[in-house]
C-alpha cells in the first residue's frame, strides 16, 4: 500500500486497505477517554459475507497480552503479587528450570530470555501442566533482563500463574474482575459460542503449521474446542482457547474502553498509580521501550506512527489487530482487521496503522459530541 500517505480520511484509507486486499474488511475507533469518538468500517466481515458492522466481533490475538494479562497482573498485585517475585515461587514446575529466577516484570516486559515463539502443543501434552514441563525443556536465547525479545511464552506463563493464584481459569476471572465492571462483558470475551458472530477466520493454519514444520515437528496445530470458537494461535487453541498470550475477542469499542482504563489517571478499575506502572519504560537501554503489556511509542519502527508521542503506548496482534492510546490527548485508537482470513495472508499493516493515527486525531469531534459511526 505505497500510497497510504496520500490518502486524506480515514474512510479512504480503509476503503483502499480492503480493495488493496490487506484485509477482507476493518473497523476503526478514535476515541475520547475511551468514550466519545468516532467509529468507522469497511468491507465484508468474511469472504461471501455481509458488510462489517462497526460492533464486530474481531480476534483480538496478542491484544490478549495487555488487556487480559496485564490488566489481571496488576488486580492480582493488590492481593499480593510481586512483579519482582519469580516465576519458580509461583509456578514451582519451573523453578529448577531456566526460567525459576525470571521476575514477573521480566516476563511482562518481555526481557526474560524467553525465544519469540515456540508450538509447545508440540512439545508435550495440551494442558497446562504439559505446557509448563515444554517450557522447562526452552532454551533462554538471552540472560533475564539483557534483551527485549517479544514472546508470547512468558505470557502463557503469567497466565497459568494468574489462573492458579485466582483459582479460576482467565476467561473467568477477566469476566468477573474487569469486563463485568466495566459494562463490556457481552463484547469481550474468550472462546466464544460458535453462535456468536465474528469477522472471518484463516480457513486453514497455514502459516503456523509451516512455523512447526521449520522447526523439524511432525504435530498438528490444536483444534476448535467443542462448539466454540479459539483465536488463529495454537498454543491457546491448545488450552481450549484460553490462554495469557492470545484468545481474546472483541469490538473495537470494548477494546477502547479497557485500553482507556490506562489512561494517566486511571480509570473506573484501575489507580492512576497501577495505570502509570503498566505504561512506562521498564527496559530502558533495550531494543524496544516496554512497559508491562504494553509497547511503548518511543520503540523504533513500532507501529505507532509519528502522529503519537514517544510515550504513547499499544500493541497489535497477529490476527490484523491494534490499539494505541495517546496519554497526552487523553485518545485511544483502535484498528480491527482479519487479514489471516480465508488463506492465512500476512501482509504488513504497521503503514495503514500509522496513517490511521495521523488521520484519525484530525476526525474526532469536540469533546462533548457523540459517537459518529460511518462505514462504506
Amino acid at each position: 500500500m505505497s500510497d497510504v500517505i496520500r490518502l486524506s480520511n480515514v474512510q479512504e484509507l480503509l476503503n483502499r486497505a480492503v480493495r488493496a486486499g490487506l484485509s477482507v474488511g476493518c473497523v476503526a475507533l478514535a476515541a475520547r477517554a475511551g468514550a466519545q469518538g468516532r467509529g468507522w468500517c469497511s468491507g465484508r466481515a468474511a469472504v461471501g459475507g455481509g458488510p462489517v458492522e462497526v460492533e464486530l466481533i474481531y480476534d483480538l490475538a496478542s491484544l490478549t497480552k495487555p488487556l487480559v494479562t496485564g490488566t489481571l497482573l496488576l488486580l492480582a498485585r493488590r492481593d499480593g503479587l510481586d512483579l519482582h517475585a519469580p516465576l519458580g515461587e509461583l509456578l514451582p514446575e519451573l523453578e529448577s528450570t531456566p526460567w525459576g529466577g525470571v521476575a514477573v516484570w521480566q516476563a511482562a516486559s518481555h526481557c526474560a530470555g524467553f525465544p519469540a515463539w515456540e508450538p509447545l502443543y508440540a512439545l508435550g501434552e495440551c494442558s497446562r501442566e504439559g505446557y509448563l514441563d515444554a517450557l522447562g525443556r526452552v532454551a533462554p536465547i538471552a540472560p533475564p533482563g539483557a534483551r527485549v525479545e517479544y514472546s508470547c511464552l512468558g505470557y502463557i506463563a503469567l497466565g497459568i500463574a494468574l489462573e492458579r493464584a485466582g483459582r479460576a481459569d482467565l476467561a473467568v476471572l477477566f469476566e468477573e474482575l474487569v469486563t463485568t465492571p466495566l459494562g463490556v462483558a457481552d463484547e469481550l470475551f474468550y472462546a466464544p459460542p460458535l453462535a456468536v458472530p465474528v469477522a472471518g477466520q484463516a480457513w486453514r493454519e497455514d502459516a503456523e503449521a509451516e512455523m512447526v514444520r521449520r522447526r523439524g515437528l511432525n504435530a498438528a496445530v490444536p483444534p476448535l474446542p467443542p462448539g466454540r470458537r479459539a483465536g488463529d494461535d495454537g498454543n491457546s487453541r491448545g488450552l481450549g482457547g484460553v490462554a495469557g498470550n492470545a484468545g481474546l475477542f472483541g469490538s473495537a469499542a470494548a477494546v477502547a474502553r479497557v485500553a482507556a482504563e490506562y489512561l494517566p489517571g486511571g480509570g473506573e478499575l484501575l489507580t492512576a498509580e497501577e495505570a502509570e506502572l503498566a505504561t512506562r519504560n521498564w527496559t530502558p537501554g533495550l531494543e524496544q521501550a516496554r512497559g508491562l503489556g504494553w509497547q511503548l511509542a518511543a520503540t523504533p519502527g513500532c507501529s505507532a506512527g509519528s502522529a503519537l508521542p514517544p510515550n504513547a503506548f499499544g500493541h497489535s496482534g497477529f490476527s490484523g489487530t491494534s490499539v494505541w492510546v495517546d496519554p497526552q490527548r487523553h485518545q485511544v485508537y483502535v484498528l480491527l482487521a482479519n487479514r489471516l482470513h480465508p488463506w492465512c495472508r500476512t501482509p504488513d499493516l504497521h503503514p495503514l496503522r500509522r496513517r490511521f493515527h495521523a488521520l484519525a486525531a484530525r476526525e474526532l469531534p469536540p469533546q462533548g459530541r457523540t459517537n459518529n459511526m460511518v462505514s462504506a
